[in-house]
């Protein structure tokens, strides 16, 4: 899968380090919990989505790490430097051994058909 990003020869070398900087913190955050837990859901507070998505992983019985970051009104800056990492545009990212696998209808799907489960095991 091939997605469009702007390449580095377009972008001038002054602002290369702020770009590769932007809210890094945020980014390794996400990177570290995905390389320690099987199972990460990334949200915010007040999302229905991201309750259902850890509503279902809970009736499973999968345990997972969350990390949330703040709501609809607060830490959006944050967020949008994890949707531009991923790629992902809306919340819940939800992540099964480092791979973003969407969202909560993803997740509900990969229940559905056993495919989490297979995911875990693997």
């Amino acid at each position: 899968m091939t997605r469009p990003l702007l390449g580095e020869s377009a972008i001038h070398p002054a602002v290369r380090q702020r770009i590769a900087e932007h809210h890094l913190s945020v980014i390794l955050q996400v990177q570290t919990a995905i390389g320690l837990h099987p199972v990460v859901v990334v949200g915010l507070s007040g999302n229905p989505f991201v309750g259902k998505a850890r509503k279902a992983l809970a009736a499973t019985g999968v345990a997972h790490e969350y990390i949330e970051f703040g709501s609809y009104f607060s830490q959006w800056r944050l967020r949008n430097a994890l949707k531009m990492w991923t790629g992902w545009p809306t919340f819940p990212m939800v992540f099964v051994r480092g791979t973003l696998v969407g969202g909560a209808d993803d997740l509900r799907r990969l229940i559905d058909s056993g495919e989490l489960k297979t995911l875990l095991q693997a």
